[in-house]
């Protein structure tokens, strides 16, 4: 068995959110709840929930985005959580993030040579001619060409400007990059065609995926196991046949079958 590259134990997350007639009365809501997920090299785990179910939240709290009431992420070894910050800077370019939304996750003043060298630049990683050498290869591989470094963001449609927010996370070659809702802003057609680019870039890279997602069908396609998660807590998890095929939460069969045309073939075959 492939070794456990990422491991969070016991997470869990609370926010202060206001309440009563005019907001002057706050109560405390766990968006995690005791949670511990596990992430095996080379693989996919999808992490799978309605909006609010804190599958985001675990997200950034597996990056140290936000920080942990209580609980332990475990990479390579270490406690990030308990890592002091230039430790953790040091730690980050084996760990990074493909956002939700391709046009608010890119500077709009920025060129698209400079997002997607700004990490190389920021942990110092080569010289400019390096830098500059990588950022044209990978712009490339996503899809991309070398004249597109001039360019900034609003020049691209949403598939393309997704594609520059995979080279910017993947320039670094990372370990882990955790996805969170990449897809979801895009069109079907779009949406098969990110996919199977990260399929691909996770073979040739050894990359390992956390995939959030409220789309069960899209997770179908993409993922090795899946964690199924409602009101902060996990209350499914496993392979992803075993979760499509014989789901025993409720929770999870109610989001099985809002899947139009569950079984049928759909636009991310």
């Amino acid at each position: 068995m492939s070794e456990w590259i990422l491991q969070a134990n016991h997470l869990v997350k609370t926010y202060q959110q206001r309440s009563g007639k005019f907001g002057f009365s706050t109560t405390r809501v766990r968006a995690l709840d005791d949670v511990s997920v596990r992430l095996q090299s080379g693989t996919t785990l999808a992490v799978v929930g309605e909006s609010g179910s804190g599958k985001s939240t675990l997200a950034r709290c597996l990056l140290q985005l936000h920080p942990l009431d209580e609980g332990e992420v475990l990479f390579a070894g270490q406690d990030l959580a308990k890592l002091d910050a230039a430790s953790l800077r040091s730690v980050r370019k084996n760990l990074q993030m493909v956002f939700q939304d391709p046009f608010a996750s890119l500077n709009p003043r920025m060129r698209v040579g400079e997002l997607v060298g700004e990490g190389l630049l920021i942990h110092d990683m080569g010289s400019r001619t390096e830098q500059q050498r990588k950022v044209i290869a990978m712009l490339k591989r996503v899809g991309l060409g070398e004249a597109d470094m001039q360019k900034y963001p609003h020049e691209f449609s949403g598939g393309q400007r997704q594609r520059i927010g995979i080279a910017r996370a993947l320039v670094l070659h990372p370990q882990v990059v955790v996805c969170d809702e990449p897809v979801s802003a895009l069109d079907v057609s779009i949406q098969a065609q990110i996919l199977l680019l990260l399929k691909e870039l996770q073979q040739e890279m050894a990359l390992s995926y956390i995939f959030i997602s409220h789309d069960l069908r899209v997770v179908r396609h993409i993922a090795d196991d899946i964690v199924v998660m409602h009101h902060g807590k996990v209350v499914e998890q496993g392979k992803v046949a075993e979760i499509y095929d014989q789901p025993q939460h409720d929770y999870t069969k109610q989001l099985l079958a809002a899947i139009p045309g569950k079984g049928a073939a759909n636009g991310c075959a």
